[in-house]
């Protein structure tokens, strides 16, 4: 593992249904990429969210095409989001973070303090 993923990375510990502890890997924004936190704020439909980001703007979030079947999105739901280069006020969603994940990250101080109050 170089230096690049241990820094947009972080190790988690849980538990399984047998009651031992697991170690998973949690992906966190790469600030290099320009990458960001943010949460839904509304469903919009055709795989379109209204998203509130870490910087504090409001925009229009689309989930990208490899991921449209396979992340089932909801309001309230912490992401990771990268805004386009050209249209700022749109962005991609890139991972969605489940709830155990989310409170962990708050719980850790990762996230800013207005993203943790919507969670």
């Amino acid at each position: 593992m170089d230096q690049d993923d241990e820094e947009t990375t972080i190790e988690m510990k849980t538990r399984t249904e047998k009651g031992e502890e697991e170690v998973i890997r949690v992906k966190l924004p790469d600030r290099k990429k320009g990458e960001m936190f943010a949460v839904v704020d509304q469903a919009l439909g055709g795989a379109r969210m209204r998203v509130i980001c870490q910087d504090g703007k409001v925009r229009l979030g689309r989930v990208k095409g490899k991921y449209k079947k396979r992340m089932w999105i909801r309001v309230g739901d912490l992401l990771i989001v990268q805004p386009w280069e050209f249209q700022d006020e749109k962005c991609d969603i890139i991972y969605r973070y489940t709830n155990t994940q989310a409170m962990n990250l708050k719980r850790r101080g990762f996230l800013p303090t207005h993203l943790a109050s919507l969670l």
